[in-house]
């Protein structure tokens, strides 16, 4: 493959990407109409700011590149506006949760193009288990070197973010006793999961020609880490994330990574000592964060002693206040103590489920929650095209 060039970034711009599940309005279950539901969308399908996925089940929903949150949720309202009036048109509503609570992947159909079908051969049934929904959140920085470094830096504050974000309690129709059942299917593939600790950006630039050179990868796109370089937006790319249960949480976690990801670069300009953690520190935690949620006890890499989420979360919040301030993202920042403090979409998908012992209940009431505009019953069919004409910048699709 090559050289690598790294896009620099001088700003800590922002991009969103929102996996969502498809599922048919009248039995709930994951439906495969993503191609049907484009089609609904006139124009060249590479322009839109909506990408097919592995599977015909789910769509990807992208911003295009913002310096700040509130730009993001400027960008993505009116985008989840068309998309919902799209999908009224053809029976569909949008699932905002990490798995879906009763469908199976057995019965789920890959979308048939060249890479999918690759990774397919290459991956099997690893990756035909893929029908698991995920928040990524890029963040610029300028240079590949500092890219390496604070994917290593940030690696301490990954089990955080996933146990904010926690939405997959189901898995194949049961109730696997995890929060975040997603990320033990990513962890599955021989490329997701934490990432190996790099020195610079060289060594990625070699790893990475090293896996495609022996045909352990097709393209540098099947890099699935929790946290990513990604060389051609100039970006940190935070993956671990579930798909939280609605836009506003959604937005939060986003302001909380770019803050993170400011004060981490920010730190490295002013060459701040690197604490070293324990890389089975961040797994062990990795793992209480999928199994607990918010509920979750991490340990602390500096005291060794355990500490709660909204403990966690209270302290980073206070310490990345400047970086909020500069980011103009205090509000959303601030929304992420409320979610600390609150039940996990994990803990209500179950709540709801236990009510009323029906998944189908699941599916029914949080696709009601999460809906951004008027409920279908009351819409009027317009433009298809006007949230798309208002964005000549969309970001480009990276990701499964």
């Amino acid at each position: 493959m090559g050289t690598l060039e790294f896009r620099s970034n001088r700003t800590r711009t922002v991009g969103i990407e929102l996996e969502l599940g498809l599922v048919d309005r009248k039995t709930k279950a994951l439906t495969s109409k993503i191609e049907q539901l484009l089609k609904e969308f006139p124009g060249d399908p590479e322009s839109l700011p909506y990408k097919p996925e592995l599977m015909q089940c789910y769509i990807e929903v992208n911003t295009g590149v913002c310096n700040t949150i509130d730009e993001a949720k400027a960008d993505l309202e009116p985008k989840l506006v068309e998309l919902e009036h799209a999908a009224d048109r053809i029976g569909v509503d949008l699932w905002w949760g990490a798995t879906h609570p009763f469908s199976t992947w057995r019965d789920q159909n890959v979308t048939p193009t060249d890479r999918y079908l690759n990774l397919i051969g290459l991956l099997q049934d690893m990756a035909r288990q893929l029908v698991t929904f995920g928040l990524h959140v890029h963040v610029g920085v300028d240079s590949g070197d500092k890219a390496v470094m604070i994917c290593d830096r940030i690696m301490q504050h990954l089990p955080t973010l996933l146990a904010l974000t926690t939405s997959s309690p189901f898995w194949d129709g049961h109730m696997t006793g995890l929060q975040s059942h997603r990320s033990k299917i990513m962890e599955g593939l021989p490329t997701a999961g934490l990432p190996p600790m790099l020195r610079n950006w060289s060594e990625y630039v070699w790893l990475v020609n090293q896996m495609v050179n022996t045909g352990f990868i097709n393209t540098i796109r099947e890099i699935w880490w929790d946290v990513r370089p990604h060389h051609a937006f100039g970006t940190v790319e935070v993956r671990v994330c579930d798909m939280p249960g609605n836009l506003n949480d959604s937005l939060a976690i986003a302001g909380f990574v770019q803050c993170l990801v400011k004060a981490l670069s920010d730190q490295i300009d002013e060459g701040t000592y690197q604490h070293d953690c324990h890389p089975f520190l961040v797994r062990q935690n990795k793992w209480r964060a999928c199994r607990y949620g918010t509920h979750a006890q991490l340990v602390n890499s500096r005291t060794h002693q355990t500490e709660s989420i909204p403990t966690i979360v209270n302290s980073l919040v206070d310490r990345l206040d400047s970086a909020a301030k500069e980011l103009e993202c205090r509000p959303y920042l601030e929304h992420v103590r409320d979610i600390a403090n609150a039940h996990s979409w994990a803990d209500r998908q179950v709540e709801i489920y236990e009510e009323n012992e029906d998944p189908a209940e699941v599916v029914s009431k949080l696709v009601k929650q999460s809906r951004i505009s008027e409920s279908p019953s009351s819409w009027t069919p317009g433009p298809a095209t006007s949230a798309m004409e208002s964005r000549s910048k969309s970001q480009a699709s990276v990701d499964q």
